[in-house]
């Protein structure tokens, strides 16, 4: 289980005075090496991006070629002091990252290394500024898009699992988490079936999933209306790319504190864990090759989803 996990990133991350520093100093205690913290100040503030990279037992960090998968905890920020008081619902990103790296790293510890690498991404910020959003106000970022991009996307990664709540909406009506479909190079592909199956394992009921459009996968600044920034990060690479969102039934600010359910949390951190596990041994696909390569010599390439467009 991972419940000590997540209460501890939790209660590290529900701090007015938390950086990426002590998030690096808590892994190296647990005996994770490969993490490192950059500071990076934008126009609205500055924020701590964090990286961890677990090695697997036949992974790339080893010369071998099994799989590297990337968990990115995506957020604008923990905190949005001084105005609101504490963990905003907008940090569960960032706390559901962590909490994967802390379990990853005890289960290395122990003994469970899984078979391909794992790097998790995220950033640190307990005071980023709001937004005004429809339906309910946006946590906002203290460094722009690419920037996020830049330090939470590494070309090492094979695969990517975004995580970000998504709670600021009317079209996800469920409490939990769900999965969208997978996103590569400006092409909406079908759902995983074995991202579904995971998650039926996982939570014990019918997998959930949730719509996107072809707004959400274009990069932020194009002046159209995205979801969140969930699928973001596939703006920036080749890599299939597939949102976890933790969503509510009713629409919560991102802003909001108090909102934060640590069993929906936990779900995620579990789920992430299991697909690492599966992805690192190939026994997960993320999309059907032959479909995508048909569709790309049918219609041609999207990758032209994946930036500004012609007026920008």
């Amino acid at each position: 289980m991972s419940f000590r996990a997540t209460l501890d990133a939790i209660e590290l991350l529900d701090s007015g005075v938390v950086d990426g520093e002590q998030v690096v100093k808590f892994l190296k205690d647990l005996g994770l090496d490969h993490v490192e913290t950059t500071a990076v100040r934008g126009g609205k503030g500055s924020t701590d991006f964090v990286k961890m990279v677990i090695p697997g037992s036949h992974g790339k960090t080893k010369g071998e070629g099994q799989p590297t998968l990337g968990i990115i905890g995506r957020l604008g920020g923990i905190g949005a002091r001084p105005e609101m008081i504490g963990l905003v619902s907008d940090g569960d990103g960032a706390v559901s990252a962590l909490a994967i790296g802390i379990k990853l790293a005890r289960m290395k510890k122990c003994g469970d290394v899984l078979p391909g690498d794992v790097i998790v991404t995220t950033h640190v910020c307990p005071d980023a500024p709001t937004q005004p959003h429809d339906p309910v106000p946006f946590m906002g970022s203290p460094v722009d898009m690419d920037i996020m991009n830049k330090y939470e996307v590494d070309p090492e990664m094979d695969a990517v699992l975004s995580i970000d709540t998504t709670k600021g909406n009317r079209i996800i009506n469920h409490k939990g988490f769900a999965i969208s479909p997978t996103v590569k190079e400006g092409y909406i592909l079908r759902v995983s079936e074995d991202l579904l199956e995971i998650m039926s394992i996982v939570t014990g009921r019918l997998p959930a999933t949730f719509p996107i459009t072809m707004q959400d996968i274009t990069p932020y600044g194009n002046g159209v209306y995205h979801v969140n920034s969930i699928l973001q990060p596939a703006t920036a690479t080749c890599a299939p790319c597939v949102g976890i969102a933790i969503t509510t039934e009713t629409a919560v600010p991102g802003c909001a504190t108090g909102a934060s359910h640590v069993v929906d949390i936990e779900q995620v951190v579990r789920f992430a864990v299991e697909v690492a596990k599966s992805f690192g041994a190939g026994k997960c696909r993320f999309f059907d090759e032959k479909d995508f390569n048909t569709m790309v010599q049918l219609y041609g390439p999207m990758n032209h989803l994946q930036t500004l467009g012609k007026n920008c």
